[in-house]
């Protein structure tokens, strides 16, 4: 499925392309899809496809299209601390994108079939918290992945705020998937499709992961990353003012003046000259000032600066232990 938008050049081309068509519509749902590439949860060798509004599969591996995600994402209506339950996590593409919603204290499950994928999301997700520029600008909820049937869950599991079923159910199964949910949660599923069966063919329960109590050493690492993104923002503030543009200068319009010819009546007798202007001696500083204005108004095309972290700036300047500034900064390599 998939082919509603236009493929893009690259991943932000892509979201742009899924705005304009009203795919994604809140800005919470854009942020996430930004700040993880699609591409980096492709094989190398097909990476070229990855920014087409395309499934992907391969293997066991499978991604679906950018615009069966988005819609999932905004249904799902997820905000910060919610408990999310993803049902055929798959590469741990959504639920990663999930995860930068959800914050530090949500909780973000996934139940994936397949050993072999699971071992590929976690090495995803792995590379994306080293490795992301976009890791430091949110309050991750780290995703955790068991293998199992979707639909040999223990009863005696916790139940969700949001739970998302990329599988096929069939209609039978509706009322099993419902009572996953909390109280007024939101269920996101596909209906009336062949169900999925375990690899051996034996049905055994699915221990969902218990939900974690962060330990203090934890708690402390999330209170001063976020101290210390508030003092980035507020210096960031008081450096640009109120964020409002200064109001433009007024700038004098400039008119080039033609040459004067006067005809001049004597009687009978008819003399053309040409009186002289005062500003004809300025007519040639005129034009120069004009073109260094045009020159002005048109910026040098100059290769943006590269994102600079600012919250690793930070850390790295406290006067603590190289220990400590690491694991604040979750041992990431940059």
């Amino acid at each position: 499925m998939g082919g509603a938008v236009s493929a893009g050049e690259d991943n932000d081309e892509l979201i742009d392309n899924l705005k304009e068509a009203q795919y994604i519509r809140t800005e919470l749902v854009e942020q996430a899809f930004r700040a993880i590439d699609r591409a980096d949860y492709y094989l190398e060798e097909f990476k070229e496809n990855a920014y087409k509004d395309l499934a992907w599969k391969h293997g066991n591996i499978h991604l679906s299209a950018p615009c069966i995600y988005s819609e999932v994402m905004e249904a799902l209506d997820l905000q910060p601390g919610l408990s999310f339950l993803n049902l055929g996590s798959g590469t741990g593409y959504l639920s990663s994108m999930v995860g930068l919603i959800l914050g530090p204290f949500g909780v973000n499950h996934g139940v994936e079939l397949h050993s072999d994928v699971i071992e590929y999301a976690k090495q995803k997700l792995d590379f994306f918290i080293r490795t992301s520029d976009s890791f430091d600008k949110f309050d991750f909820c780290e995703p955790s992945f068991v293998t199992g049937n979707c639909l040999e869950i223990s009863p005696d599991c916790s139940q969700y705020d949001r739970v998302y079923c990329g599988a096929g159910v069939q209609k039978e199964h509706e009322e099993y998937m419902k009572n996953l949910l909390k109280v007024g949660g939101i269920l996101v599923m596909p209906l009336e499709e062949k169900p999925c069966h375990s690899e051996s063919g034996k049905s055994r329960l699915v221990q969902l992961p218990p939900v974690a109590v962060r330990s203090l050493q934890d708690l402390a690492r999330i209170a001063i990353r976020g101290t210390i993104k508030k003092i980035i923002h507020q210096e960031t503030v008081s450096r640009n003012g109120n964020g409002l543009k200064n109001t433009p200068r007024f700038k004098r319009r400039r008119v080039r003046r033609r040459r004067m010819e006067t005809i001049v009546f004597l009687d009978k007798e008819v003399f053309a000259s040409r009186i002289s202007n005062p500003s004809d001696d300025n007519s040639g500083e005129d034009l120069e000032e004009e073109r260094r204005e045009e020159e002005e108004k048109t910026p040098p095309e100059t290769k943006p600066d590269p994102p600079v972290n600012f919250l690793r700036q930070k850390v790295l300047s406290l006067p603590l232990p190289d220990p400590l500034k690491y694991y604040l900064l979750y041992y990431r390599e940059k």
